[in-house]
């Protein structure tokens, strides 16, 4: 790997950071730019595990100090997400990622649609549709659905669980953004214990990587605090944008 391609590397680390922080889907910059390096495409999704965890680390600290968590959701849902993540990295190779794809991008459609057409989605709080039941329901969907979805392939998990706290439980965007970075923290580290026994990650560019994640991170997670629920919803679409564009590229174009 020549200096270009690490400097790429840590570059593209800052940003996903940042993005992680804010709405999730950091991703998308991080597993290109390792792809592009050379990197095989197992090894770069386990050395992207092992630098997106302490960016989402590092960002749900910082939320965790500047606004107030709900603790019974997110430690729970947590410790879900690490076995049922770990779950799915372990089952990875079991599924054709071709299959699930195009599966992800109607999703990632619909949810564009949903928070455009509902401008005062996410802005506040909706405290009332917190029931037991709903709790339940927030529990099975990030704990277990989207954690072993993201152990599986990846691509949107911050996104989803934000969207999933917003509409289940009535969270508004920044709260939805601290709780998620909880539990992505979860799923980053079911799965990447997974990636680690089996000898995939790339240590020296992970923690180098990771450094670059953290420092992002917290630039991420100070604007989102700083500037509310509108700033969060913007660039929620922004990165959804994104994110169904490069699932349509490595579906329909990508050879």
């Amino acid at each position: 790997m020549h200096a270009g391609q690490i400097v790429l590397l840590l570059l593209a680390a800052v940003a996903a950071g940042w993005v992680d922080a804010v709405v999730g889907g950091g991703g998308v910059l991080q597993l290109p730019v390792l792809l592009l390096a050379g990197v095989p495409p197992v090894q770069a999704l386990a050395t992207n595990k092992s630098a997106a965890i302490f960016g989402t680390a590092s960002a749900a600290l910082t939320y965790a100090r500047r606004t107030k968590l709900d603790r019974a959701v997110a430690v729970p849902a947590a410790a879900l997400a690490v076995a049922f993540a770990g779950l799915g990295a372990a089952s990875a190779a079991l599924l054709d990622a071709a299959v699930l794809k195009p599966l992800v991008m109607v999703v990632l459609l619909g949810v564009a649609a949903f928070v455009t057409l509902r401008p005062a989605f996410g802005r506040l709080p909706q405290p009332h549709l917190r029931t037991r039941g709903r709790v339940v329901a927030a529990l099975a969907v990030s704990g277990m659905a989207i954690a072993y979805y993201d152990g599986i392939l990846g691509p949107g998990t911050g996104t989803f669980l934000l969207i999933a706290f917003t509409s289940i439980l009535g969270m508004d965007f920044v709260h939805a953004s601290a709780t998620a970075k909880v539990i992505n923290t979860g799923t980053n580290l079911g799965a990447l214990v997974v990636f680690a026994a089996q000898g995939h990650v790339l240590w020296a560019v992970g923690l180098a990587m990771a450094a670059c994640n953290i420092a992002g991170a917290q630039i991420g997670a100070r604007m989102a605090l700083s500037r509310g629920s509108g700033f969060v919803r913007a660039v929620l679409l922004c990165v959804v944008a994104a994110l169904v564009a490069k699932l349509a590229y490595d579906q329909f174009l990508a050879t």
